[in-house]
């Protein structure tokens, strides 16, 4: 059986492991306090374009999600969140238990719009600030979305003018961020997304690290003792150096990169396969997943040789997930491409 239900099902990077190798006779300060977290921050931040951003290695994304969250809002504020956000769908209420509620607002091929925000806003800011509403202070969006798709420049400008407008945060969840910016299409960089996000991460565990993600943050604000809201969160890893060695690793040749840019062209050979055998799409994305749509007999048939995620129920068939990652091999790829050619109808 070939796994293509998710990008976090092998370990990592050679990269990574020959690393990992290198550094274990070595000893090094807890907490994050090293030399191998001080040169990746130091690489980030150049990448960023971004000197005096803030930038925290987390063990694990939903941690950062609502790390982030928790230290941002106040016990009566809450977050502004697509209904299939992350947040909302698949980290068992982590936000409500924080005790922030979240405004969901329905999404379009997994995004929200600048006007669905501003209305969201507005609601609350223009209404005499009801007493007994929270207060929306922050909204989150991720990149690539839930399913796969990205926003543009313009987007995430537009999102970030009325966040700024009305006062709230704009925090990206990056759990796939690589496979967004490699994106065909995709026009924005690691420079601008610092540059209009308050907080933002680039994500390891789905992109090529054993586990962790790396937080950036731009708001001096949030920058103040948000390492003490990480303790708090369970989220300081003691053996910290072994985040930052990782995503010096990825990043150093630009590897993080490149992976995932191959993981999409061969999500995109999976999705053409598809549509040559005539089989709908559910979303069109650019990104390493992919979502069709098939009837009993296909799902059976494929279900066969490979293993992926069935989503939901629809109309006129099953909704199934197919998601490339930094480690699939092309000879996969292959495989896959010819039991489609050969499904039912």
């Amino acid at each position: 059986m070939i796994r293509f239900n998710n990008d976090y099902n092998r370990g990592a990077m050679e990269c990574v492991m020959n690393a990992l190798t290198q550094s274990n006779p070595v000893s090094y300060a807890g907490y994050g306090e090293d030399t191998l977290c001080r040169g990746a921050v130091d690489k980030i931040r150049a990448l960023c374009a971004a000197p005096e951003a803030a930038v925290h290695f987390l063990p694990g994304a939903t941690q950062t999600n609502f790390t982030v969250i928790s230290a941002a809002l106040s016990s009566v504020q809450s977050v502004i969140s697509a209904d299939t956000g992350h947040i909302n769908c698949h980290e068992a209420a982590s936000i409500e238990n924080t005790g922030h509620k979240i405004l969901e607002l329905p999404n379009t091929d997994g995004k929200i719009s600048a006007e669905q925000v501003r209305a969201c806003a507005e609601a609350y800011y223009l209404g005499g600030e009801p007493e007994y509403l929270t207060e929306p202070k922050m909204v989150y969006i991720s990149f690539p979305t839930e399913q796969g798709t990205i926003y543009s420049l313009a987007e995430i400008s537009e999102i970030s003018s009325i966040c700024r407008q009305y006062g709230m945060y704009l925090f990206v969840d990056g759990a796939r961020l690589p496979y967004g910016l490699c994106a065909d299409g995709s026009d924005i960089t690691l420079p601008e997304l610092a540059r209009y996000a308050d907080a933002f991460y680039l994500g390891g565990t789905k992109c090529g690290a054993l586990f962790g993600e790396a937080l950036v943050i731009t708001s001096n604000y949030l920058k103040r003792r948000f390492k003490a809201h990480m303790k708090q969160n369970g989220a300081v890893l003691a053996k910290g150096w072994l985040l930052g060695l990782q995503f010096s690793a990825m990043l150093e040749n630009g590897e993080y990169f490149s992976a995932a840019k191959r993981a999409n062209e061969f999500a995109v050979r999976i999705r053409e396969a598809f549509e040559n055998r005539g089989v709908e799409l559910w979303v069109k994305s650019p990104t390493n997943q992919q979502f069709v749509i098939v009837n009993r007999a296909q799902k059976e048939f494929l279900a066969q040789d490979f293993i992926f995620e069935e989503v939901c129920e629809v109309q006129n068939g099953t909704v199934i997930r197919f998601c490339t990652s930094w480690a699939t091999g092309e000879s996969k790829i292959d495989t896959l491409t010819a039991k489609i050619a050969e499904m039912p109808v």
